[in-house]
C-alpha cells in the first residue's frame, strides 16, 4: 500500500502543466535553431546544386597551406576564420539547444524517451534523433555532453553524436547530385553501422549501459524536482559553463591542426603510389580533422580528380565527418576519454571497412 501511494502522488507530477510547457520550450528552440541554420541554408544549397549539378567553393583545407607544407601561424588563424564563419550559427544553436535541455526538459522526460532500453535500442533512439539535425560533429558535441551529464546511456549518447553529421540527409542528397553512386551507397550502408551498430558495441565494451542504469533515474530524483520558474537560471548557467569550459580548448585544438595541416593531411598528386599506407593514414588523420557539415565533398573530389584511390575516398568519406579532435575534447569529459577513445577507435574502424566496401564497388 505504501508503494502505491508513493506511486500515486508521483505520477501527477508527471503530468503537471510545467513539464509540458518546458518540453514545449525544448521543441520550440531546437526547431528554430535547427530550421535557421541548417534547413533553411540547405534547402537553397540543394536548389543550386539541382540547376549546376557541380559543387562550388574548394576544400577548406586549403586556406592553412597546400599538402605537406610546415607549419605556418598564418596558415593556422586563416584555417581558423575559415571554420569558424562556416559554423559559427550552428554552434551557437547547439550551444542554446544543449542549455535548454538541462535546463527546461525533464530529465523523467529525457530518460523515458533515450533510456529505457540500453545499448542498441538507446543508439536506435540517438541515432533517429540526429537525422533531422544535421549537426556537424562539434556543434553536436555541446548537446552530446547534455545528455550523457543528463543520465542518458552512453550509446544513445554516442549515436546522437556521430549521427548527425555521418546520416546527414542534406550532405548525402548532396552527394548524390554530384558524386558518383558508390561514393552514396558506402556512406549510407556505413553510416548506419557506425551510428546504430559501433555506437551499441562501444557502449557494451565499457560496460557503461545496464538495464538497471537505463531504467533508473538519477540518485535523489523525483518527479517534483522540475522548477519551470527556475528553468530560465538554469539556461543561463549551463549557457554559461559551457561556453567558458567548452570553447576554449575546442578553439585551441581548432588552431593546432590548422597551424599542422600540411603534415597531417598531406594528401596530394603522390598518394596514389602508397598503397594500404594510404588507406590508413586517411583512417587516421580523417578521424582527426575537423570540417564543417559537407565539408568532405570539396576535398574527396578534390582528391578523386587528381587520382586518389577508391579505398582512400572510402576511408575519409566516414572518418572525416564523423568525429573529430575538438568534438573529442569537447564530450570527452562527460563521457570519460575512456570511452571517447574508444568510439574513435570504432570511427577509424567503420573507415577501414568504409575503405574496403568502396574499393569492392568500384572494381
Amino acid at each position: 500500500m505504501e508503494g502505491e501511494s508513493a506511486l500515486q502522488l508521483r505520477e501527477p507530477a508527471s503530468l503537471r502543466p510545467s513539464w509540458f510547457i518546458g518540453s514545449a520550450i525544448v521543441i520550440a528552440v531546437a526547431l528554430a535553431g535547427i530550421a535557421l541554420a541548417k534547413w533553411w541554408p540547405y534547402s537553397h544549397k540543394l536548389a543550386d546544386l539541382l540547376t549546376s549539378r557541380t559543387w562550388s567553393g574548394g576544400s577548406i583545407f586549403n586556406v592553412a597551406g597546400p599538402a605537406g607544407a610546415d607549419p605556418s601561424i598564418h596558415g593556422a588563424l586563416q584555417f581558423t576564420v575559415a571554420y569558424v564563419k562556416s559554423i559559427w550559427l550552428a554552434l551557437i544553436v547547439g550551444l542554446a539547444i544543449a542549455s535548454a535541455v538541462e535546463a527546461f526538459l525533464p530529465k523523467r522526460w529525457l530518460l523515458g524517451l533515450m533510456g529505457r532500453k540500453a545499448g542498441f535500442g538507446s543508439s536506435v533512439v540517438g541515432g533517429l534523433l540526429a537525422v533531422p539535425c544535421m549537426m556537424c560533429t562539434c556543434c553536436g558535441a555541446p548537446i552530446v555532453a547534455t545528455l550523457k551529464r543528463e543520465g542518458v546511456p552512453v550509446s544513445g549518447s554516442l549515436a546522437f553524436w556521430v549521427g548527425n553529421p555521418t546520416l546527414n540527409p542534406a550532405v548525402v542528397a548532396f552527394l548524390i547530385l554530384v558524386a558518383p553512386w558508390q561514393w552514396v551507397l558506402t556512406r549510407i550502408v556505413v553510416g548506419v553501422l557506425l551510428v546504430f551498430g559501433v555506437t551499441a558495441i562501444v557502449a557494451h565494451s565499457t560496460r557503461t549501459d545496464s538495464a538497471s542504469e537505463s531504467l533508473s533515474l538519477p540518485s535523489g530524483f523525483s518527479g517534483d524536482d522540475f522548477s519551470l520558474g527556475e528553468a530560465p537560471r538554469r539556461f543561463a548557467r549551463a549557457l554559461v559553463r559551457m561556453c567558458l569550459t567548452l570553447l576554449p580548448e575546442y578553439l585551441v585544438v581548432v588552431v593546432l591542426l590548422g597551424l599542422f595541416r600540411g603534415w597531417l593531411f598531406p594528401f596530394g598528386s603522390a598518394t596514389d603510389h602508397w598503397g594500404i599506407w594510404a588507406v590508413l593514414l586517411a583512417v587516421a588523420v580523417g578521424t582527426m580533422m575537423v570540417i564543417p557539415t559537407a565539408g568532405e565533398i570539396p576535398i574527396l573530389l578534390g582528391l578523386s580528380s587528381i587520382g586518389a584511390g577508391p579505398a582512400v575516398i572510402g576511408a575519409l568519406l566516414i572518418t572525416l565527418p564523423a568525429i573529430s579532435l575538438p568534438s573529442m575534447a569537447m564530450v570527452s569529459r562527460s563521457i570519460s576519454v575512456k570511452v571517447t577513445a574508444l568510439m574513435a577507435a570504432g570511427v577509424a574502424a567503420a573507415g577501414l571497412v568504409s575503405g574496403a566496401f568502396m574499393w569492392l564497388l568500384s572494381h
